[in-house]
């Protein structure tokens, strides 16, 4: 019957070595150094993100009035701009 409870158990003699491993990981080392942490704020105001579907709006409404004024004063046919 002792060995039946012994391998269940997980093996012969891991009494002693269970205690010897709680020891070993109950100790207290000392603290590890913690490095400075610098905080930054970020910048505030527009960045490329915001700046791209703006200046690619602008960009398509020039070049819609561009075409208008082109097809108003050679065709007659402008939306803004016929002469």
């Amino acid at each position: 019957m002792a060995r039946s409870s012994r391998a269940r158990s997980g093996g012969g003699g891991g009494g002693a070595r269970g205690s010897k491993a709680a020891k070993a990981t109950s100790r207290k080392s000392a603290p590890a150094p913690v490095a400075e942490v610098e905080i930054v704020e970020e910048k505030k105001g527009m960045g490329i993100d915001d700046g791209i579907p703006i200046l690619t709006a602008v960009i398509l409404l020039v070049a819609f009035l561009f075409v208008d004024y082109v097809r108003g004063n050679l065709h007659g046919e402008g939306l803004f701009f016929i002469q």
